[in-house]
């Protein structure tokens, strides 16, 4: 059985997404994840993607709130 692999049209998602694959990308995971999809990155890699997207997330709030 082969894996169904989806077509990702990076200047078409949310801007949730975008985020989530621009930190991906900083971090030089984004290849991996084009090609294997997210469930391929390790519990480590996720973790330091999701808490990259809550750091900046609470920066945008500081900004906001000033």
């Amino acid at each position: 059985m082969s894996k169904k692999q989806v077509e990702i049209d990076l200047d078409n998602i949310k801007p949730e997404e975008k985020l989530k694959y621009e930190i991906a990308e900083e971090l030089g995971y984004l290849d991996k994840v084009m090609t294997t999809g997210w469930k391929s990155l390790t519990a480590k890699e996720s973790g330091r993607i999701g808490g990259l997207i809550t750091k900046r997330k609470n920066e945008q709030k500081k900004v906001i709130s000033q």
